[in-house]
């Protein structure tokens, strides 16, 4: 029987990106979710043999697909709505820490930050106000 959960987790990518990029970008914005937002963590896992693995994320991650001006309007609504959000930018491709990345962002006011990943964790009614429009990734 699946869970239903109050919130959801939606990540957000640039579709023209190479696929590489792509899985970076989910990767790193979903570790901001991990991160960032309280109770999304579930148990340690451990196979039958007794061996153990890391816990996980607990709920579905929904990947969306979407241009530049897609982006921008979902992080303009986020903003709006106070939505916790991490972001990836353009700029981050060539960066090779996360001081230079933080520093990166910085150096963009919020309207022309050159986005290519947005990863939000909110109530599921109001994400989904956020995100409409949006198709998830193919």
């Amino acid at each position: 029987m699946a869970m239903r959960f109050d919130t959801k987790i939606g990540i957000v990518v640039r579709e023209d990106l190479a696929v590489w990029q792509k899985l970076n970008v989910t990767a790193f914005l979903a570790s901001a979710i991990a991160a960032g937002a309280e109770d999304v963590i579930g148990e340690p896992y451990a196979d039958a043999d007794g061996n153990p693995y890391l816990a996980m994320i607990r709920q579905p991650i929904l990947v969306y697909a979407t241009d530049a001006a897609g982006l921008t309007l979902v992080h303009t609504r986020a903003l709006s709505r106070g939505i916790p959000m991490a972001v990836y930018i353009e700029d981050m491709f060539k960066t090779g820490h996360d001081e230079a990345n933080r520093a990166t962002v910085q150096a963009h006011p919020a309207e022309t930050l050159p986005l290519v990943g947005l990863a939000l964790h909110a109530p599921k009614n109001l994400l989904d106000k956020t995100l409409k429009g949006l198709s998830l990734h193919p």
